[in-house]
């Protein structure tokens, strides 16, 4: 049975308009509504595409929490919120759901300003025991209203240094709260390490916690004397027993209290182990074990496998509960279309004749590099299959490392691993690669290490939003010393730039774009660059417009536009922000009125700085060089939706360029025909 105003929407969901209506519902009513909640994702996810596999595997878990506290008050921090959208529909967003992660929508993750439920805004793992832990302690010394505070860690995160650091500081200061372990096996790619085989040996004996009773209770049993001699050794046998038995001894150990495992997609064990854990006046851990794309047989049924292809949903892949066919044929959505026309169907573009992605080219330019020099290797954080380093880990497993969600980690291995003479590239999404900035400082560039980072996800990456945006990273690689950072314009650039990269002997910085490339060819051998090395594309007069990475293709669109009006502007290439090539940016500074700066990063400290900072220092006569405009982000943190359409939020268009450009000159543009 389902809601007559949604067919989707069961009737128990129907009747759920925040999470106090949770309250009066039975544990059996409890159960159905967290069934109901998952069917709703399957429909509307399916759909519209986003994050699939870990909200499917936390229904229970959001339900079981909201029908026991009293949200907001009780504080449920959701960590990374990739996992919240059970959170999110049953706190009064669930006829918004359809718009999750498009442009003007709701937020991909948890929102402060969006919801008063949504306690923390994150979008990066491992961060929610220490915001609980600030929260409790905050609580304690009498700031703001008490409450109970639940920190829903998993799906990986656990796999970060921070959660052990804020545990360690929960166990010593006894911080009542609970930390409820969300246990799925999972993070993007399946997790890795010591930790992912500890809580794999509990998910494969869950009766490990009750054969260590039994066999306490054996040993002590035992005849000629032996049980009492034994009895007598008390915390000492203790110890050394559940060091082999039991599955909490590492949070025990931390002096947090440990229960579980527990069956994560069982309401009722979750609400009773939850109720014991409110009530203790000390850290607690709750162990609860899910499925990620619980509910969905073809995550479910394929292991780890199905897991990570279904950890998103991409638009239309699901119809009617069941993985779409596939078809040559897309329909163009009404949106999508024109509205003088109706939808039609049109073909699929030749996937052959389709430009790669930035990604795919990095990850064949990779394997290469590692083939020709064995000082080559990889080293990502839990996102092998983002970076495109999992084609190197299969091709190449001896010269691949994943070390989990841990940055901090990867930057240190990559500084071991240079010592040792080894090239080590870190590829880490730009956004990511902020959590370890100390290491980049004090342990690549104080040192003048040979640590390549290569940064995928430059510039705004659409549905995913501030969080994911990579829009630092030019602003935090600048005042670095030793340190070299570049940015391809095409595909070509980015594998002589990779090959540049690593030949340089100390560090270096590379970001570039996610989704498509240009379409150019891509050279058989790639030819290193002349460090610093800037190149000019076209020549001009009056206006040279200097692009760095996609800034480029966007200066060639703004030239052509500006061609239409009578303005023949110079295109070039900057292609390092560090170190500048100084000699170009005087000669364009020389022989133009207006020299235009074109960058997807934040204009505070970034290119176009570099730009306008060594200008000012070079020249010292009013009126003797070019003015100066940047155009690269706002000073805000831009939100989420596509690529195209922030794009024309922010300006970083060719028509939003060209039309600073006549501004500037006080001239007005042709209007397009």
């Amino acid at each position: 049975m389902t809601s007559p105003e949604n067919p989707s929407v069961g009737p128990l969901l129907a009747s759920v308009e925040g999470p106090a209506d949770l309250h009066g519902l039975s544990e059996d009513q409890l159960q159905e509504l967290a069934a109901e909640v998952r069917s709703y994702i399957i429909d509307v996810i399916g759909d519209i595409g986003g994050h699939f596999g870990a909200n499917l595997g936390t229904c229970e878990i959001a339900v079981a929490l909201h029908s026991l506290l009293d949200s907001p008050r009780d504080k449920i921090l959701w960590d990374v919120g990739h996992q919240a959208y059970p959170h999110k529909i049953l706190t009064g967003r669930r006829d918004e759901l359809p718009t999750i992660r498009q442009y003007e929508g709701l937020a991909p993750f948890c929102s402060i300003p969006e919801s008063p439920h949504d306690i923390m805004g994150a979008g990066h793992a491992s961060t929610s025991i220490s915001y609980g832990l600030g929260l409790k302690e905050a609580m304690r010394h009498g700031i703001g209203d008490d409450g109970r505070v639940v920190a829903v860690i998993g799906d990986g995160a656990l796999t970060g240094g921070v959660a052990y650091e804020a545990m360690h500081a929960a166990g010593g200061l006894q911080t009542p709260m609970v930390i409820l372990l969300n246990d799925n096996g999972m993070s993007i790619s399946p997790n890795v390490g010591a930790l992912a085989s500890y809580f794999q040996r509990t998910r494969l004996k869950p009766g490990l916690f009750h054969r260590r009773e039994d066999f306490e209770d054996r040993l002590t049993r035992l005849p000629l004397g032996l049980g009492r001699r034994i009895e007598r050794l008390g915390p000492e046998l203790k110890s050394a027993v559940k060091a082999y038995w039991a599955p909490g001894l590492l949070f025990e150990e931390l002096d947090l209290a440990y229960m579980g495992p527990i069956d994560g997609h069982d309401v009722a064990a979750l609400r009773q182990a939850l109720t014991e854990a409110l009530l203790a006046d000390r850290p607690v851990v709750v162990h609860a074990q899910t499925v990620k794309g619980r509910g969905f047989g073809p995550a479910e049924e394929n292991g780890l496998a199905g897991m990570e292809k279904w950890h998103a949903a991409k638009p239309g892949s699901i119809v009617g509960g069941e993985p779409a066919v596939k078809t040559d044929l897309i329909p163009v959505r009404e949106s999508d279309a024109p509205e003088s026309i109706a939808p039609e169907i049109l073909e699929k573009p030749d996937p052959a004749s389709a430009p790669p992605q930035y990604t795919q080219v990095f990850a064949d330019a990779m394997v290469r590099e590692a083939r020709d020099d064995e000082r080559v290797v990889g080293i990502t954080a839990a996102m092998a299959g983002g970076t495109g380093l999992q084609k190197l880990a299969d091709e190449l497993p001896d010269s691949y490392f994943d070390v989990g969600i841990a940055e901090q980690n990867a930057v240190l291995m990559a500084s071991g691993i240079a010592l040792q003479g080894g090239k080590p590239v870190c590829a880490i999404y730009s956004t990511f690669l902020q959590r370890s900035y100390d290491q980049i400082v004090h342990d690549v560039c104080l040192q003048n290490l040979d640590v390549t980072f290569a940064m995928d996800r430059a510039g705004l990456v659409g549905d995913d939003g501030p969080t994911h945006h990579g829009a630092f990273d030019i602003a935090y690689f600048r005042p670095l010393p030793n340190v070299v950072a570049m940015a391809p314009r095409d595909e070509a650039m980015l594998v002589r730039m990779l090959r540049t990269a690593i030949a340089f002997d100390g560090p270096a910085a590379l970001r570039y774009p996610r989704g498509a490339a240009v379409g150019v060819e891509i050279p058989d051998s790639a030819e290193a660059l002349p460090i610093g090395s800037g190149e000019t594309l076209q020549t001009g007069e009056r206006v040279a417009l200097l692009g760095y990475g996609t800034g480029v293709q966007v200066a060639l669109e703004a030239a052509e536009i500006l061609g239409e009006s009578g303005l023949n502007p110079t295109v070039a290439d900057a292609r390092f922000v560090k170190p500048l090539d100084s000699e170009l940016v005087e000669r364009l500074a020389l022989s133009h009125d207006l020299i235009v700066t074109i960058e997807e990063g934040v204009l505070t400290g970034g290119f176009g700085s570099a730009v306008l900072e060594h200008l000012e220092d070079s020249f010292t006569t009013p009126g003797e060089r070019a003015r100066v405009v940047r155009i690269g982000l706002p000073d805000r943190f831009v939100t989420h939706g596509s690529p195209a359409l922030l794009h024309e939020e922010v300006g970083f268009t060719g028509q939003a360029v060209a039309t600073r450009v006549a501004t500037a000159l006080g001239e007005s543009l042709t209007p397009a025909s």
